[in-house]
């Protein structure tokens, strides 16, 4: 029987990368700060957690991380917010979640990177992945886009899925037809055994994708990659209907 789970109401926002592809803009100023639409790109992220009912937040930082802890508390102040230091080493997003995960209470929990803006259509994202979450078969639960709907991607797609939805990348680098937009449900069991203290989430996947694990739901509505200083004003034209 379909184990579901209630909305998680805890989500560890990535926040403490380097910015190195939102470069000149980020030489003074984090990639989370970045202002898309004049709104940041964390206070979008803040937003969508808000709505979806979430209440406490574990943000890691390390690039600029007086910044945004300074932003957080001017603008976060209806959340639990923990902080998961990361200034004396940067440890990349695997290492990221084993450092963060004594802070998250919650289990499964939101996983969000701070670098991509997501609109809604037809519900709530966020809100619909925690409906389709089956604990007795997942792991992992990404919201992905059909790449032609991957507004600003550079890549050439990151999944197939199954008729199950599985998710799977088997074999050389190719065009997939799916698009990873940032945002995940993790269960804390899949966050074991780290290879080191700097490594990358895909060590947490790829066991997923090996256990049949790691599930893809296909986000209804638009979703931007604002990672490079281009994508602004692109996705700004796309939100504004030009």
């Amino acid at each position: 029987m379909k184990a579901h789970a209630a909305i998680p109401d805890t989500a560890m926002i990535m926040a403490a990368g380097l910015g190195t592809r939102m470069m000149p803009l980020t030489a003074r100023c984090p990639k989370p700060l970045i202002e898309v639409a004049g709104t940041t790109l964390l206070d979008h992220v803040l937003d969508q957690l808000r709505s979806a009912g979430v209440g406490r937040i574990v943000v890691n930082v390390h690039y600029l991380a007086d910044r945004i802890e300074a932003h957080l508390a001017d603008h976060a102040g209806d959340f639990d917010v923990a902080i998961s230091d990361e200034r004396d080493l940067l440890r990349d997003t695997g290492g990221g979640l084993v450092k963060a995960l004594p802070l998250i209470g919650a289990d499964p929990f939101f996983c969000v990177n701070a670098d991509n803006w997501w609109v809604d259509e037809g519900g709530n994202a966020l809100i619909d992945m925690a409906r389709v979450w089956d604990d007795e078969r997942m792991d992992v639960l990404m919201l992905v886009v059909p790449f032609e709907r991957a507004g600003n991607t550079q890549g050439q797609g990151d999944f197939d899925m199954d008729a199950d939805g599985r998710l799977s990348r088997e074999g050389p680098r190719r065009h997939r037809p799916f698009v990873w937009t940032g945002i995940q449900i993790l269960s804390k069991r899949v966050v074991t055994d780290p290879p080191g203290a700097v490594f990358s989430t895909n060590q947490f996947w790829d066991r997923a994708i090996a256990a049949g694990r790691c599930f893809g739901f296909v986000h209804a509505g638009q979703w931007y990659d604002v990672g490079y200083p281009e994508a602004i004003g692109l996705t700004e034209a796309a939100l504004a209907g030009g």
